[in-house]
């Protein structure tokens, strides 16, 4: 799948914007690179921990919370 195709699924998904969802995206990278397992059947070694974590919240396997709108 390609990058934009999967940003969207994954905005679409995760129900946030672009700029939680890059938010998102750091944090999981963050910790698959200190050691996470990956929720994937994926060998991390093999891919980006960033493109790994956006998969992630793409298939919705990672939940993103936290975020409010402030009105």
């Amino acid at each position: 799948m390609r990058l934009e195709e999967l940003t969207a699924k994954a905005l679409e998904t995760a129900g946030i914007d672009r700029y939680q969802l890059a938010l998102a995206v750091a944090k999981r990278s963050d910790e698959l690179h200190d050691g996470a397992p990956s929720k994937l059947n994926i060998d991390p070694k093999t891919i980006k921990s960033a493109d790994l974590a956006l998969m992630e919240i793409a298939e919705g396997l990672v939940i993103v919370k936290g975020f409010r709108d402030i009105e």
